[in-house]
């Protein structure tokens, strides 16, 4: 039986601990150079803070590197991380880091600790620093990596092959390479591939995609992660807009801006960061409490409208029994059509909002009258009043609508004024939902009041 992943890790922390602690350095590097890049991270991240004492002083700058690469923790844990070192050595480390991940712990990190590691930085590897963390957060110019390997339109495939062996070890990406003018405008594309079947002395421009698809540095990360996915590409270039190339984005880096955004939507909808899920009892408790009660508060204005009813309660009693079932098909139908309009705002779509809107509209209405026959139905058997059952039914009917409407507006106005629709809070909408249904109910049941009351 295969170990997981948590496991393996556990032995290999274990086994390295073992030969730090027995100055077996040299087999301590050959064992945890075997590991995967992954499973580098994870180990590390894992050690004593006294065995990472240790650890860090056998590895070379490299090899501390592509740990720090691939740490998958927050940027400001791994900053406490790179803190645990003199700041010439963890200098040395950012250095030796992919461009993308050098600058989220940058940014990670306070004004007066940057400082420090840029001034014991080269001035070129500074100054890359400096231009990259100038953009902002979740663009495309955040996400790019600058290690990408780039070649002059006219040279021809001997040479351009021998320039990608000599730049494999540093680019972050090999399987495209990028052809330029003299003024670094990207001017085509040209795949590892088509290098490799095609004869030495023959011209770049013979095999070059001159079709580019790029983004422009202030892109947002989700128009970027949709236009990847829609080309199926392994990498996307990032230019300026005069089409200087400035970087690349990885397939990689998009998996995780995917995973960023579906949690970021997950968040919204259940009212909770659900990022976390490492963490105690206490400390998620503390996280829910704010919503949690404000929801709470808001459940009491529930409360406050049914009272407000209560003469009409009081003349039908039956109808305290619907309340529940209102509200929620009310809120079922508000949450599905949240949950598809967070989607659709949240990606490109050829649909207009406003086929979009009369879509929706449309199956909520087939999903009302489906909902307001089967309670006319059960109703009228089991009450025996047919005017009860029609106010419950077209209550039914009317609340699926407008909650359906309601749900499906709201993120469309935070659209619009360039909030993004993920922000929209589930349970706060099932709650003005609730609202709104037992309006609705009870507005229409004193309407009818003299339609089923008595019988």
């Amino acid at each position: 039986m295969e170990l997981d992943n948590e496991q393996q890790v556990r032995q290999a922390v274990h086994a390295l601990t073992d030969l730090l602690e027995n100055g077996q350095d040299d087999d301590f590097m050959t064992k945890f150079t075997n590991l995967h890049d992954f499973e580098k991270g994870q180990v590390y991240a894992s050690f004593s803070k006294n065995i990472r004492e240790v650890a860090w002083r056998v590895m070379d700058d490299e090899t501390l590197a592509t740990v720090f690469d691939n740490l998958e923790i927050d940027a400001e844990e791994v900053v406490d991380l790179l803190q645990e070192m003199p700041p010439q050595k963890g200098a040395n480390i950012l250095v030796e880091m992919f461009a993308d991940n050098e600058a989220d712990l940058f940014q990670a990190m306070p004004a007066r600790l940057a400082s420090t590691y840029l001034a014991l930085m080269p001035h070129r590897e500074a100054q890359e620093i400096r231009n990259l963390i100038k953009y902002e957060d979740q663009t495309a110019g955040a996400l790019m990596a600058t290690e990408y390997l780039a070649v002059a339109a006219g040279s021809v495939v001997k040479d351009v092959l021998a320039q990608v062996k000599k730049q494999a070890e540093e680019a972050e990406s090999i399987i495209y390479v990028y052809v330029v003018d003299e003024n670094h405008r990207l001017v085509g594309i040209v795949s590892l591939r088509d290098l490799l079947t095609h004869p030495d002395e023959m011209t770049i421009e013979s095999i070059t995609n001159t079709r580019v698809i790029s983004v422009k540095a202030g892109d947002d990360q989700k128009e970027v992660a949709q236009v990847v996915a829609d080309y199926n590409f392994f990498a996307i270039p990032v230019t300026d807009d005069d089409q200087h190339l400035l970087g690349i984005i990885t397939v990689d880096d998009i998996v995780d801006v995917i995973d960023e955004e579906a949690v970021e939507e997950y968040s919204g909808l259940a009212a909770v960061d659900v990022s976390d899920t490492d963490d105690s009892p206490w400390h998620s408790a503390l996280k829910r409490m704010p919503w949690f009660l404000a929801l709470l508060v808001l459940g009491l204005v529930s409360v406050a409208l049914v009272a407000s009813f209560e003469h009409t309660i009081r003349q039908a009693p039956i109808l305290a029994a619907f309340i529940t079932v209102i509200a929620g098909v009310a809120g079922n139908a508000g949450t599905q059509s949240l949950a598809l309009a967070v989607r659709h705002f949240g990606s490109s779509t050829d649909r207009s909002f406003w086929k979009n809107l009369i879509s929706e509209l449309l199956s909520s209405f087939v999903l009302a009258i489906l909902a307001g026959v089967v309670l006319f139905v059960v109703v009228s058997l089991w009450q025996d009043n047919e005017g009860l059952a029609l106010a419950v039914a077209l209550s039914a009917i009317v609340a699926i609508l407008l909650s359906s409407l309601l749900a499906y507006l709201v993120p469309a106005v935070l659209s619009k004024v360039n909030l993004d629709p993920a922000l929209m809070n589930g349970p706060l909408v099932q709650t003005v939902v609730d609202w709104a249904a037992i309006l609705i109910y009870f507005g229409i049941a004193t309407g009818m009041l003299n339609e089923f009351i008595g019988k």
